[in-house]
């Protein structure tokens, strides 16, 4: 692994170039991020869950890059417990699961293994998850992102040219906080929002059918309006999403009549729907300029 971030290119030299300038991975038509302002709001379950989906539900060719060097998820969400092939140029071949093409951190260290990295070396090792990866041909990119706006979001934002950012957060009030944060500064460095998501929405009680708002109501909605950011998804409660997560089986796989993987799968659509949007947006800009 050392000897893979070694070959990597340096980094620097890339100051005040925003998404905009970043450069495109070969072969790989979109690529958009899936943040949050802070952890445990259920991002990479949202991730995982809405590139199966866009996958099967949107049959599209995507791709799932897990960003969070220090707590890399995707390996146990997705049930992937060996580790990549090396091509003869240096580059590592994802693993594919669920018709999702994966790379994480948690491929390439033991299981239980602390990542006490300091900066420069969690750069070098982005650089390595994105450019050192063969992905082949993929329609969408999806990539966690580690929580809030630190140096390797904003790394990330400069050196990928990303087609667009999905927020996710809970209801309650300290969480919207920082998704405000997290939006914010993707839109300084010129990435769209392509939407929030409400995860954790609410509970419904399997024995009453009563739906209970934990977290609070009202909050993202008040929030993305605030913010002239549309709210694409509202995901609820439920014990399978834990279940799934746990035992490496998405829930839009394992229960894909369910509320929840209709919920994950309504995202996909509308991220679809969006992507279009932004696309026809790009290229009326570039004919009326030519």
């Amino acid at each position: 692994m050392i000897g893979l971030l070694r070959a990597s290119s340096r980094i620097g030299g890339i100051r005040g170039f925003s998404s905009k300038g970043g450069l495109r991975l070969e072969g790989v038509e979109d690529i958009i991020v899936v943040a949050s302002g802070k952890g445990g709001v259920g991002k990479s379950t949202t991730a995982v869950n809405l590139a199966v989906a866009l996958a099967k539900r949107c049959q599209l060719k995507v791709g799932l890059l897990d960003a969070d060097i220090y707590g890399p998820s995707v390996p146990t969400m997705m049930k992937i417990h060996d580790k990549p092939e090396v091509t003869e140029d240096k580059k590592m071949v994802p693993i594919e699961m669920y018709g999702v093409k994966c790379i994480s951190m948690g491929f390439l260290v033991e299981k239980d293994a602390p990542i006490v990295w300091r900066g420069p070396m969690v750069m070098n090792a982005l650089e390595k998850l994105t450019r050192g990866v063969d992905w082949g041909s993929l329609d969408v990119l999806v990539v966690d992102m580690p929580p809030g706006t630190g140096d390797a979001q904003i790394s990330m934002t400069q050196r990928l040219q990303l087609s667009g950012a999905l927020i996710v957060s809970t209801p309650q009030d300290v969480a919207l906080i920082d998704a405000r944060r997290g939006a914010r500064m993707f839109s300084k460095v010129e990435v769209p929002i392509l939407g929030i998501v409400e995860n954790m929405s609410y509970f419904r009680c399997p024995h009453c059918n009563q739906d209970s708002f934990i977290f609070g109501k009202g909050g993202t909605r008040k929030t993305a309006t605030e913010m002239d950011i549309d709210l694409i998804g509202e995901i609820p409660l439920e014990g399978r999403i834990r279940e799934g997560s746990d035992e490496g089986i998405p829930i839009v796989i394992s229960s894909p009549d369910s509320i929840v993987a209709e919920a994950y799968g309504d995202v996909a659509l509308k991220v679809v729907s969006k992507l279009k949007e932004l696309a026809s947006r790009k290229q009326h800009h570039a004919e009326f300029h030519l």
